[in-house]
């Protein structure tokens, strides 16, 4: 299944055709600690210098798409909504984020996001502009992936 969907994009031999397309290969990517093809995938303005998944204890689990506006194929720009799952230390928890998009050049790239929440499941939280970001750059949410929210 991976190699006839999302490697076929992290592998370069075809570009997703509408932004959630590209939002469930960025998952798969996080959840393969594919920092090359998260930095190809995010726009150039925007993407933190470095991604260290060294740090990383997440497990991620499966992404759901809540919501799509726009990000078709013949769109330049669409939101996607998503709850993403994943287990932290044992404990089921959930990233919940309505994500921006653009396509430059016919390639849909991450513009950025905000976090709607994050935590526990049952127990999530709103997430604070001085925790840790959790796109794994190490920076806070605030210096990072918050800093257009």
């Amino acid at each position: 299944m991976y190699n006839q969907c999302c490697g076929l994009y992290h592998n370069s031999e075809t570009c997703p055709a509408t932004a959630e397309a590209l939002m469930r290969s960025r998952f798969t990517a996080y959840a393969l600690h594919n920092a090359d093809y998260l930095r190809k995938t995010w726009d150039s303005g925007k993407c933190p210098d470095t991604i260290d998944f060294s740090r990383e204890t997440a497990v991620w689990q499966r992404l759901d798409v809540l919501d799509t506006k726009k990000g078709g194929p013949q769109d330049d720009k669409g939101v996607v909504e998503f709850k993403a799952y994943y287990l932290q230390d044992g404990e089921e928890c959930v990233l919940h984020e309505v994500s921006r998009f653009i396509k430059k050049e016919g390639h849909w790239l991450y513009l950025d996001g905000v976090i709607k929440s994050l935590g526990k499941i049952g127990a999530t939280v709103n997430l604070g502009k001085n925790a840790p970001c959790p796109c794994g750059s190490g920076k806070k949410f605030k210096r990072c992936c918050g800093a257009a929210a």
